[in-house]
C-alpha cells in the first residue's frame, strides 16, 4: 500500500494499477466504496467491467445526516429492513414502506439514489 493525496483519481488508479502489477488478471466482479468521486473514477478506467456498489453504511449514514432527529430512529430502521431483505422483491417492497407520504415540500432523502 502507498500513501496518496485525499483519495483523488490519480491515487486511486495508482492503488488499482498496483493490484493489475502484482498479479490481479482478471478485473473484479464488484468493487463496495463510499462516496469518494476518485476511487469510482480510477475504477472506471482500469477495470471498466467491475460492478460498483454503494457501501451500505455510508449511505445510511448520509441518507440519516439529511432528515431530522425526530424521524432519525425510524428512518435507520427502515434502511435496516431494506438492506436486511432475503430478496430484491423484499428489499423494493420496504423501500415502499420506508418512503414518506407527503404532499409536497422540501426533497427527502427517501427520494436520493441508493446506490
Amino acid at each position: 500500500m502507498t500513501d496518496g493525496f485525499r483519495e483523488s483519481t490519480q491515487s486511486w488508479r495508482e492503488v488499482l494499477l498496483d493490484l493489475k502489477r502484482r498479479g490481479l488478471a482478471q478485473a473484479p466482479k464488484l468493487a463496495i466504496g463510499d462516496g469518494a468521486l476518485g476511487f469510482w473514477t480510477a475504477l472506471r478506467e482500469v477495470f471498466p467491467t467491475t460492478q460498483e456498489q454503494r457501501c451500505w453504511l455510508h449511505k445510511a449514514m448520509n441518507v440519516l445526516n439529511a432528515l431530522p432527529k425526530s424521524v432519525q430512529a425510524r428512518a435507520k430502521a427502515h434502511l435496516h429492513d431494506i438492506w436486511q431483505a432475503d430478496t430484491r422483491a423484499a428489499a423494493s417492497a420496504a423501500f415502499v414502506r420506508a418512503r414518506p407520504r407527503t404532499g409536497g415540500g422540501r426533497p427527502h432523502s427517501s427520494s436520493r439514489p441508493m446506490a
